[in-house]
Formats: structure tokens, C-alpha cells, sequence
């Protein structure tokens, strides 16, 4: 909330008035609602010759020919910013309040049954991506609850963190894990920030890692882990553990078994850190791990979560792609009802 004294040092809004966003994701229309203030990340609009019905305005700054403009004005190279100067320059059709009125009308139709299209869309990409966690946890709930004193630490054979400072980075040479390179049980391996063969020497003195190592996120978000794909040589970013399983351990049952959300609140539970969460190393080692079974049944329940895993990434691609054809249909109905060429 502003304090009427700020007022004076802000811009007051009201109902009706078009936000738009002016950096970063510049170029966002907003319609008004209420009355307010605003900072200086929005620029306002106020249609005081009543030149527009107010759904046409908003449907125009929400189409790729107003963004395009945008996008050419916009200045800056690293944050792009818009400013009033170079909004007042984006061109705007205006037909006649009738004609504007008929637009939004069939505009309001299709997009209608557009975005009940996309709800579902959505709703199945939810469903598709919550499909493994449900059947991960199903499988492993029944391993994860029985009673047992073994420790992280017993089933390994060597847990070590990384180097407590940040290496020199490259563009070529090898991966240097951190936290965003971490997943659901593999490493994120695009856009890796890469180290020098020199580097990769010292940032491995302690431990090596080697192909099958399960690699941990100690924060930024704690909890996430990963295994080290077959062939590929990494090192420890910051904020990471190395794990190394014993033989009768499969490293992607374990990586597996570490994401339940049982385990998950299990190892977090003694997590510090006001704002970002930090697990010590004492309490990975000392984690309660339940009871594993035989390597055989691990070996076959993780041929089953992969084959789940592999099927609901392959779902999760369809609907994206079908939420991705349907917004390109808006803009293209968009662009005809901006060019003259919307009919009924």
C-alpha cells in the first residue's frame, strides 16, 4: 500500500486506464480495475478523446503488430526499455467505434473457444508432468516408510562437497555442475557454464566425479539430484555434494529414491538458512535412508519409472506444441482483424 503523502511522489491510476509494461517483458497491456498507483516499471495510457472501445485498444497492444513496433522502439541492449516518447510513436489503426466494436465481437468469439482449448491444454501438460511423480511416488512409498537405521552413508562408498569458491568459466571444456544444472535425477547439461582442463584438475583434487555419481544440490533449490551420464567428465560447481554408491546400489534408483517427497522432507528437515535453504553435510551423511531392496528389483523398478518418465515427456510435448499452435492462431486472427481482413 502507498501512503497518501506518496501519492505526490507516484501516478495515480484509475478504472479504465491501459498499464503497459515498459522493461524486460516490455510491452504487456493492462486494464485498470480499481484505482492506484504505479512505479516507474509502467508506463500509463489514458484515452481522453475516447478514440477507442477499450477491449479493441487492448486486443491491438496484445498483437504481434503492436509488439512489433514495441520491439523496434524498444532501447537498450542488454534491458530493453520503452518510454513515453517512444510509445507515442507506435501507430494504431482506428477505425470507426462501430467497426471496432464488430472486431472485438468476433474477436471475443474466437477467442473464446481458443482459450477453452488452451484450459484443457493446460491442464492436461499438468497432468502429463505430474504423471511420473505420481507413479514415482507410488513404487517407492512402501521402500521409503519401512523402518531401518541405515544411513545415507552406509550404501556409499564417498560423499564429499565441492570447493567452497566459484572456478573460472569458459566457453569450451568441462561442465562445471551447479544447482541449475541439477534435475529430477539427470544433470541439465544446456547452456553449462564449462571449465578449463587446469581447472578441472584442481576442482577435482578432493574427488573425482565419475559416471553413475549422483550429484546433490545443497541449496538454491536443496534436494534436486542427478547422475552423471555414462562418458562424461565433470567437476563441482558451488553448492553441490558428490555421492558415490556402493556396488549393490543402482546410482538412478538412488538418485530416484532421494526425489521421493518423503525423502525429500526427510533431508530438509534439519535444513538452515532464513532465506535459502542449506543442508549440512553431517546430515546428508547421516540420512535415513529406509530399506533398499535387492539390486535385481531395483534394477527392474527403474526400467519401469524410466519407460513412465520417457512416456510423459513425450506427453508433455504434445501439449506444449498444442498450446503453442493455439496462441499462433490468436495472432494470426489477430493480424487479419489489424489488417482489414476480419470477417465474419
Amino acid at each position: 500500500k502507498i501512503k497518501p503523502e506518496g501519492i505526490k511522489k507516484s501516478r495515480f491510476v484509475e478504472p479504465g486506464d491501459f498499464l503497459l509494461s515498459n522493461s524486460m517483458s516490455f510491452g504487456r497491456p493492462y486494464i485498470m480495475r480499481t484505482s492506484g498507483c504505479i512505479h516507474d516499471g509502467w508506463l500509463v495510457l489514458k484515452d481522453k478523446s475516447g478514440l477507442f472501445d477499450q477491449d479493441y485498444l487492448y486486443y491491438f497492444l496484445g498483437s504481434q503488430a503492436a509488439y512489433k513496433q514495441f520491439d523496434k522502439l524498444a532501447a537498450g541492449s542488454t534491458v530493453r526499455n520503452l518510454n513515453t516518447t517512444l510509445v507515442k510513436k507506435v501507430l494504431v489503426p482506428v477505425p470507426p467505434i462501430a467497426e471496432q466494436k464488430r472486431i472485438v465481437e468476433i474477436l471475443d468469439e474466437s477467442f473464446s473457444g481458443i482459450e477453452r482449448a488452451e484450459a484443457i491444454a493446460r491442464q492436461n501438460l499438468t497432468n502429463a508432468r505430474e504423471l511420473f511423480d505420481s507413479y514415482l511416488n507410488k513404487i517407492f512409498l512402501d521402500f521409503v516408510e519401512r523402518k531401518n537405521t541405515q544411513t545415507l552413508n552406509c550404501i556409499t562408498d564417498l560423499i564429499v562437497d565441492c570447493e567452497h569458491k566459484t572456478a573460472p568459466t569458459q566457453e569450451t571444456g568441462f561442465p562445471s555442475i551447479r544447482t541449475p544444472n541439477i534435475g529430477k535425477g539427470h544433470l541439465i547439461l544446456d547452456n553449462v557454464y564449462r571449465v578449463s582442463e587446469e581447472t578441472y584438475k584442481q576442482w577435482t583434487r578432493r574427488a573425482k566425479p565419475q559416471s553413475g555419481d549422483l550429484i546433490l544440490a545443497r541449496e538454491a533449490p536443496a534436494g534436486n539430484v542427478g547422475v552423471i551420464p555414462e562418458g562424461e567428465r565433470v567437476c563441482l560447481g558451488q553448492r553441490t555434494v558428490l555421492i558415490r554408491p556402493k556396488e549393490n546400489i543402482n546410482p538412478q534408483y538412488l538418485a530416484f529414491f532421494l526425489l521421493h517427497p518423503k525423502m525429500q522432507e526427510r533431508l530438509l528437515s534439519k535444513s538452515s538458512g532464513a532465506t535459502v535453504q542449506h543442508v549440512n553435510m553431517k546430515d546428508i551423511r547421516a540420512l535415513k535412508m529406509g530399506d533398499l531392496p535387492p539390486i535385481e528389483i531395483q534394477d527392474r523398478l527403474i526400467e519401469s519409472l524410466l519407460d513412465v518418465q520417457e512416456k510423459s515427456k513425450k506427453l508433455e510435448e504434445v501439449y506444449q506444441r498444442k498450446i503453442e499452435a493455439l496462441g499462433k492462431l490468436k495472432q494470426s486472427i489477430l493480424q487479419k482483424a489489424f489488417s482489414g481482413q476480419l470477417t465474419q
